[in-house]
């Protein structure tokens, strides 16, 4: 039962009025940083196995927030962020930098809100979502292996990305056709878990900005009561305790 804290970045000077993407040089700003701290002591009592971040630099250092929050000591997170591309934004191309009200006049912007799946964005490094969403979720699955192999069955990991890369990794795990990812809706510095099982994938928690993490951690057996002969991967009728 491998647990995945997915965490959008913070705020930046472009988040908003233009579509960074993979543009160079973008970091948090004042507000990114408060909120990237805020969100780094929320989840610092969590037993994180690994950081995992998109190279980007407003995901590192969201990344550095959350391991600098947890100290140094064993058993800390702080040592091992480490840096995958697959977690990386979106290349959106010819579409990088430019104010999104002006992209929602392109003919290309009804696609991308009704019909995702079709979208490949403009220009010779423009990425389709499609593809977008596979790597990141094979980038998932092999993190998942990586940790249990390392930590165990029941180890909890945080992955710092952006929207719409978490928004499909979300998607996959309802199971729902990229189609329908822009229901789903991701926050700046916000918290979005995901518990993997051998049957299915829960989603626990979207766009979390706020509120206990306590229950994050995975129960044990012990502390299961009245669960007796359930695994981790059954789903309990009427919704459990």
């Amino acid at each position: 039962m491998m647990t995945l804290l997915l965490v959008r970045h913070g705020l930046t000077a472009m988040t908003g009025p233009l579509l960074a993407g993979w543009t160079p040089g973008v970091h948090l700003d004042e507000r990114g940083r408060a909120q990237v701290a805020a969100l780094a002591g929320r989840i610092a009592p969590l037993p994180l196995a690994a950081i995992v971040t998109s190279p980007l630099e407003r995901c590192a250092e969201t990344a550095e927030a959350i391991a600098a929050a947890r100290g140094t000591g064993p058993g800390t997170a702080a040592d091992k962020i480490e840096t995958d591309e697959r977690f990386g934004e979106v290349r959106y191309g010819d579409w990088t930098g430019r104010p999104l009200k002006e992209l929602a006049e392109e003919p290309l912007w009804r696609v991308v809100q009704a019909h995702p799946s079709a979208v490949k964005f403009p220009g010779e490094d423009g990425e389709s979502l499609a593809a977008a969403q596979h790597r990141a979720v094979t980038a998932v699955r092999d993190w998942n292996a990586r940790i249990a192999a390392e930590h165990g069955p029941d180890a909890l990991y945080a992955v710092c990305s952006h929207g719409d890369i978490i928004k499909a990794i979300v998607a996959d795990a309802l199971g729902l056709h990229l189609d329908q990812f822009q229901r789903i809706q991701a926050d700046p510095a916000s918290l979005t878990v995901i518990r993997y099982t051998e049957t299915r994938p829960f989603v626990v928690r979207v766009n979390d900005t706020g509120g206990d993490i306590a229950a994050l951690v995975p129960e044990t057996s012990a502390e299961r009561p009245g669960k007796e002969g359930l695994g981790p991967d059954d789903a309990v009728p009427g919704g459990g305790a």
